[in-house]
């Protein structure tokens, strides 16, 4: 017998679905629910402005450093990834490294996409991609940005957003009465950076000018930043985002953080000094908990994408700017810091609610048990484990992640998956999430490890797909 002949097919409806259990959790419970995407990186102005992509190589390959990394080291040269060569032979050089993916989650996640929404089935590759260039750019002038966030049914998305933004799309986005929530998330990395004095300088500068504020001392620039968090919980956020290597939790005492600022503020103009890495971690640890105890008074969630290394490729960082594709994981210390920075909050009875993403799998049982330490009762799942992150979000990831939580914590409680992601089909992803959480309860039924109750299992199925996330955030 042709064993090949019996062989499921490629990404056929019941892709990555082992069971016939599984089947019916996603097929019945899964897939029906709608979509919300607490974390990402979606420009707002594109969805203010309601854009149309002129191809599917703007739409799918700008800003993809996934993609890039990939292209580089199949060989590709840069004029085809963040050069001047034309969108045609980007989308090109692109189809050409697919095949060479294989086992790689961008096999999946690119053919997910040219399915849905393009509805292609055709394997990416030399031969197809003219076919499939042509036939993805047809249907463009109907998949505007909006479009594709109805398309996927998107309920809320959380953007990702400097203290300094005006959040003027925001504004027009409600305005306008768009059915979907497009809310900004407070990202206030730029404002504890003093790793770079100079650019750090410029920084509070950019936040007296939004502001409309004079800011010479720490209590001015506390003062402004924090009218800034509140104009931000006026334009709808629920959400603040940090991140970083770890957390930091470095004792400090007030006094000490005033002469830091005085000195990168006043008497270090000239740029010929910089601080002392304890004083870097005094400083950076002081910030993050007047940060973290503006989240709760306000009732937000907290998040911390813990563990990335960036920037490893100094001369491709110099050339091309950050965020372009020379990022790694880390391996940083977590548990000490983590049990300082949450305790120390709990302790005066100021902790938001929490969700920590780790990007070092090595570290998920740490993550997994320290939730635990500050689950506390008040809210269901407090404190949550981030789904997988990064490198993580892959069906490795995402299944190493889904055990540990599930061994050390309770799953049913998870608020389940997003796209932190910069491209508007990547909502793929929470396919691919589904799919693949719907195919361990269902191993576990057919094994014998949990009852054959398919109604209560795919409640907590849909529970974690979509109502954990509505009822946690409070939308």
């Amino acid at each position: 017998m042709n064993t090949l002949l019996s062989s499921p097919a490629f990404l056929s409806d019941d892709f990555l679905l082992q069971t016939e259990t599984a089947r019916r959790l996603y097929h019945e419970y899964a897939r029906p629910m709608p979509i919300i995407d607490y974390h990402c990186h979606l420009p707002p102005d594109q969805i203010a402005a309601d854009k149309r992509f002129e191809n599917i190589t703007q739409l799918w390959l700008y800003g993809d450093h996934y993609k890039w990394r990939a292209m580089r080291t199949h060989g590709i040269d840069e004029r085809y990834c963040t050069g001047n060569a034309s969108d045609w032979e980007k989308f090109e050089k692109w189809a050409e490294t697919v095949p060479y993916t294989v086992r790689n989650p961008l096999y999946h996640w690119s053919h997910l996409e040219l399915k849905n929404p393009f509805g292609l089935t055709d394997i990416l590759s030399p031969s197809t991609a003219r076919s499939v260039y042509d036939s993805c750019n047809e249907q463009l002038p109907n998949l505007s940005t909006r479009a594709l966030l109805q398309h996927f049914d998107v309920r809320v998305v959380c953007t990702t957003d400097d203290p300094t933004d005006s959040l003027e799309h925001h504004r027009a986005i409600a305005r306008d009465g768009f059915k979907v929530k497009i809310l900004p998330t407070f990202r206030p990395d730029k404002a504890m950076a003093v790793d770079d004095p100079a650019a750090f300088r410029a920084y509070v500068q950019k936040v007296g000018e939004v502001t409309n504020r004079e800011i010479r001392t720490l209590t001015d620039y506390m003062d402004a930043l924090k009218s800034r968090h509140d104009y931000f919980a006026e334009m709808g956020c629920r959400l603040s985002d940090h991140g970083l290597e770890t957390v930091y939790a470095e004792p400090y005492v007030e006094s000490e953080i005033k002469t830091i600022f005085d000195n990168l503020l006043l008497n270090w103009s000239d740029g010929l000094k910089v601080l002392s890495p304890t004083d870097i971690l005094k400083f950076k640890s002081f910030m993050l908990v007047q940060f973290a105890e503006w989240d709760h008074e306000k009732g937000w969630t907290q998040q911390f994408h813990l563990g990335a290394l960036r920037n490893n490729n100094v001369r491709r960082l110099r050339d091309l700017g950050p965020d372009t594709g020379w990022d790694s994981i880390g391996d940083f210390p977590q548990a000490v810091a983590l049990s300082r920075f949450l305790g120390g909050l709990d302790d005066r009875n100021q902790l938001a609610k929490t969700i920590l993403y780790n990007l070092n799998p090595a570290d998920n049982e740490v993550i997994a048990t320290m939730i635990g330490n500050f689950n506390d009762g008040s809210v269901r799942g407090k404190v949550q484990f981030g789904s997988g992150w990064w490198f993580l979000d892959q069906k490795d990831g995402m299944e190493k992640q889904i055990n540990a939580l599930s061994n050390m914590g309770l799953l049913s409680a998870f608020v389940g998956m997003l796209t932190d992601s910069r491209s508007f089909v990547s909502y793929s992803r929470h396919e691919y999430f589904r799919r693949i959480l719907c195919n361990i309860f269902g191993n576990d039924i057919e094994n014998g490890e949990l009852p054959n109750d398919v109604d209560w299992i795919g409640q907590i199925v849909q529970d974690i797909c979509y109502r954990n996330a509505e009822r946690y955030f409070g939308f």
